[in-house]
């Protein structure tokens, strides 16, 4: 018995918008209304829907895409995660397609059948935990999925990243060693990455026979939410002697406060951050951080997913691993 063949009716009837918006949709995505072009992509992804006759005119005079979601555009690391993906696909005649998410669990979802619609010949992707309906999207998908910035092993996906938890624990156990005993978390998001980072800090901190003592604000990490914490942190663990941030913009807040209340660093308190970004190598101490190697992830996960776009033989999973710095504030 032949299979029914689904239509832009039906896909109009699912969405709750017209044929024509559809068709419009298929055609000038960019003309459609954000909130209805989601919804369409949406239907299109959950019932597999290939605009294969809409879009083959017009998939002949464009160049093939890679779709990549953020969660920030407002954040370093992901502007050099970017420039690693773009050094790569610049040089092989692809176009990145790039969207964030607010690190919204739900907008993710919406964002990855969104970009899914524009018919992209790989995805890759900051989190390694999604919605169930976006693991439905993407177990749908007939392209190379990437997951990159932590690691993880998820079936039938490439993962290029490093171990956030073992990097929360090596640094937790540098400030340790260098005589504190009193260390603080700061986090940001509370994202998978960050929690993993606290679980490591936790181990280690337990692993001493010492407490456990943590702020997170829920927000995107920067300068002043840094500053903002250490205030709070000094009302909260008086006797604290140091603090591992999630981020070095937090950490950069944590030392101008320091520095202005007259707190010598690191001798009566010792700070380290995470990601080794310029801000902190060009402060005064020197922050010490987890350096991690966001461009080459970037960079090494776009190689995979364009041999696997190509049939060619390749690896899934790549640890590219981190370093410690101790820089002048531990």
């Amino acid at each position: 018995m032949k299979t029914q063949r689904i239509t832009l009716d039906d896909i109009a009837t699912l969405a709750g918008v017209t044929k024509m918006t559809v068709s419009r949709y298929l055609r000038t995505p960019e003309k459609v209304k954000a909130e209805t072009a989601a919804k369409i992509a949406s239907v299109m992804a959950e019932i597999g829907y290939i605009a294969e006759q809409e879009n083959t005119a017009a998939s002949r005079h464009n160049p093939p895409r890679i779709g990549v979601l953020i969660p920030s555009f407002n954040n370093q690391i992901f502007a050099d995660l970017l420039a690693g993906i773009e050094s790569v696909t610049s040089a092989h005649g692809y176009q990145t397609l790039v969207v964030n998410y607010d690190y919204n669990p739900q907008r993710e979802e919406e964002q990855i059948a969104t970009v899914l619609a524009f018919n992209v010949q790989g995805l890759i992707l900051t989190e390694s935990v999604h919605t169930v309906r976006a693991e439905k999207y993407l177990n749908a998908a007939t392209i190379p999925v990437a997951e990159v910035m932590g690691l993880s092993e998820t079936r039938g996906r490439i993962n290029v990243g490093f171990d956030n938890y073992r990097a929360g624990y090596d640094m937790t156990a540098m400030l340790l060693a260098s005589g504190k005993r009193r260390v603080i978390y700061f986090g940001s998001m509370s994202d998978r990455r960050d929690q993993q980072r606290y679980a490591g800090y936790c181990d280690a901190v337990a692993a001493a026979g010492l407490p456990a003592g943590r702020i997170v604000p829920n927000k995107v990490s920067s300068v002043s939410i840094g500053t903002g914490m250490m205030t709070l942190a000094r009302q909260l663990y008086p006797q604290m002697d140091a603090i591992l941030c999630t981020n070095d913009d937090l950490a950069v807040g944590v030392l101008q406060e320091c520095q202005a209340a007259g707190i010598a660093v690191p001798q009566a308190l010792a700070i380290a951050g995470f990601h080794g970004l310029e801000i902190g190598q060009a402060t005064t101490p020197r922050l010490a951080s987890v350096i991690t190697p966001r461009f080459e992830m970037g960079k090494v996960a776009t190689e995979i997913v364009l041999k696997k776009i190509n049939r060619q033989p390749t690896i899934d999973q790549v640890d590219l691993h981190y370093q410690l710095s101790m820089g002048a504030t531990i």
